[in-house]
């Protein structure tokens, strides 16, 4: 006699696996990243590896992130493979868990956090929500990206995935990309373009100090806009002013491109 609808059942594989180790970036090329804030690095990624501004920092406005992604995949409102991921990470990674952007329940709480503290783990970046968020900020040195909070509580059955690709906040993240986050936002580095995103970051630093110097002196130029304008063949619309004996209402324009 059938007891349980095949349906309910977990299955080996894609949905439900874990990978216990990944290709790291050297600490060196990570460490590098904690120089620059999150706006920097976004502008150089084109602006298209920020994940939604939701996810923000929620422990402490000057608590940051910088390390490699350990990343987790669960069902909205479970965190089984989140527990699990305290066996798989390495001290300074970020754990990095799409949930779906899930309003319902919370994906972890003070516990887990004070378990991923004690194993070396950097932080948490959660595509949902968060609970016991006053004693997680009792860590002090703890930080932890979320949604928003709620006093709902995660369930443990599965199913997830630990180390394959998941979307946080629209980004796609891979295992051993590098996560940076503060307190403007989250960015994610691709791992294969990070030691050549790190050397166009440090040689747009000196310019744009420079450039920023001039501004705080008052010595900029606006030609740059115009000539943007000009290219896109946007009209300048110069009013002409009134005479005495002109009403406003019939007062002529001038375009000029």
């Amino acid at each position: 006699m059938a007891v349980k609808p095949r349906s309910a059942h977990l299955h080996a594989g894609p949905g439900f696996r874990v990978k216990v180790n990944f290709q790291r970036p050297p600490q060196e090329l990570i460490k590098g990243f904690a120089d620059f804030p999150t706006p920097d690095i976004s502008d150089l990624l084109n602006r298209l590896y920020a994940v939604d501004r939701e996810i923000r920092v929620l422990t402490n406005p000057d608590h940051r992130v910088c390390g490699a992604a350990c990343t987790v995949k669960v069902f909205p409102g479970d965190n089984l493979m989140v527990h699990k991921a305290l066996d798989v990470l390495e001290p300074g990674d970020v754990v990095i868990v799409d949930a779906g952007g899930s309003k319902m329940n919370a994906v972890l709480g003070d516990l887990i956090s004070t378990k991923a503290r004690h194993r070396g783990a950097q932080g948490f970046v959660i595509d949902g929500l968060v609970r016991d968020l006053p004693t997680i900020q009792e860590l002090v040195d703890f930080p932890v990206f979320a949604r928003g909070v709620t006093p709902i509580g995660p369930l443990h059955r599965g199913p997830g995935e630990i180390n394959f690709p998941i979307c946080c906040g629209g980004v796609v993240v891979n295992p051993g990309d590098i996560v940076v986050g503060d307190a403007m936002g989250v960015v994610i580095i691709p791992q294969q373009f990070a030691e050549e995103l790190l050397a166009r970051l440090r040689s747009h630093a000196a310019a744009n100090a420079d450039y920023y110097e001039s501004v705080k002196k008052g010595n900029f130029s606006n030609a740059w806009v115009d000539k943007i304008l000009v290219e896109l063949e946007c009209p300048l619309i110069r009013g002409v002013a009134p005479s005495a004996a002109t009403p406003a209402s019939a007062t002529p324009v001038e375009t000029a491109k």
